[in-house]
């Protein structure tokens, strides 16, 4: 059994304008000790629908309109609010995206780690306070002890991203989620902070989902990469397979749009460095997102797919192993994206 199994999992926001289908029919699931990269443009569902199953969507306007989430054995989606605050943060860490707004600036960042253990009755807070000091050390911060007792202004944007690390990690999770942990940190700081979830994830040996909007942070530190456009998955598999055999026409977009599109995917344990040549022009995928308020009938890239055929535009292809690919390799599509770009070239 896998510990977490998604199953059509689908998320809607009532506004004054409309309904907004967020996340449409999300299916996968997720091993002990497992990394899954998700990747996507704004908008394509990667955040909502993990917020959405720890019950951290505001209600309303948003709601889960169907599916299922089995988290160990346990559905989520049917647990009482009480309930989903035991989990969140003991069994479940989270780590969110902006930790400038994230942590609370009244309060040390010491009382901010100890929170979860102490309200889950893990230790007393002379224990947690020292648990703190070992955890702000176990991420890489300086002077432990005396940073524990500071707030989050008197960090820098580096080391408050590690005291959210610190903060998701404390209780020694299964389940980490990390929400575009990455995003607001230089080149370097990035770096740093992906060695540290790799040695992290070795150490405790918990799983973990790592949205981002970066493909070169998915390879460098992921197992299973998972594509998302329009509230669904078009793609999703071993790193290497997706990134090597590409298989949807979005992926190969966001692929085409690094600086360097045919980007080697680095051996297990090292990092992937994406440089730019001079002059290079990057690709630009054409076209807009889909209008969520009226999402197409079809597949939802395919008005902006070069190889889309006239099923695209009318039925929802389902996501099923692509052919003469590695087992675990998926695809939503009814094109053959090998065949036809061997045949335009």
């Amino acid at each position: 059994m896998a510990l977490l199994e998604v199953r059509d999992l689908t998320v809607r926001f009532d506004t004054g304008e409309g309904t907004v289908h967020a996340v449409n029919g999300v299916s996968y699931d997720l091993e002990a000790g497992e990394t899954l990269g998700v990747v996507g443009e704004s908008g394509s569902g990667k955040s909502v629908h993990v917020l959405a199953m720890l019950g951290l969507i505001p209600k309303p306007p948003g709601r889960i309109a169907g599916g299922s989430v089995r988290f160990d054995g346990r559905e989520l989606l049917t647990l009482s609010e009480r309930e989903l605050r035991k989990l969140r943060g003991r069994e479940i860490g989270i780590i969110f995206q902006d930790p400038m707004t994230s942590l609370n600036p009244v309060l040390t960042v010491g009382t901010q780690i100890t929170e979860a253990l102490v309200t889950h009755g893990l230790m007393s807070r002379r224990q947690a306070l020292e648990r703190a000091v070992a955890l702000l050390d176990l991420v890489g911060i300086p002077e432990p002890r005396k940073r524990v007792t500071q707030y989050p202004h008197q960090f820098s944007g580096g080391m408050r991203q590690r005291a959210m690390i610190a903060i998701g990690i404390a209780c020694e999770p299964k389940l980490l989620i990390a929400d575009e942990p990455t995003t607001a940190l230089d080149v370097t700081v990035q770096g740093q902070v992906l060695d540290l979830m790799r040695d992290l994830k070795k150490k405790l040996g918990m799983a973990m989902i790592w949205i981002t909007h970066d493909m070169g942070v998915v390879a460098g530190i992921a197992d299973t990469v998972q594509v998302m456009y329009g509230g669904r998955v078009q793609e999703r598999g071993p790193v290497r397979a997706v990134f090597n055999d590409t298989r949807s026409a979005y992926t190969w977009g966001l692929l085409r749009s690094l600086p360097d599109h045919e980007m080697p995917i680095a051996a297990e344990g090292e990092r992937v460095a994406v440089v730019a040549t001079e002059r290079q022009r990057l690709y630009q995928i054409p076209g807009q997102p889909p209008d969520l308020f009226q999402p197409p009938v079809g597949d939802p890239f395919a008005p902006r797919n070069p190889f889309a055929t006239k099923r695209c535009l009318t039925e929802v292809p389902p996501l099923v192993q692509a052919p003469g690919a590695v087992p675990g390799h998926l695809v939503a599509a009814w094109y053959d994206l090998r065949a036809q770009r061997e045949k335009a070239a």
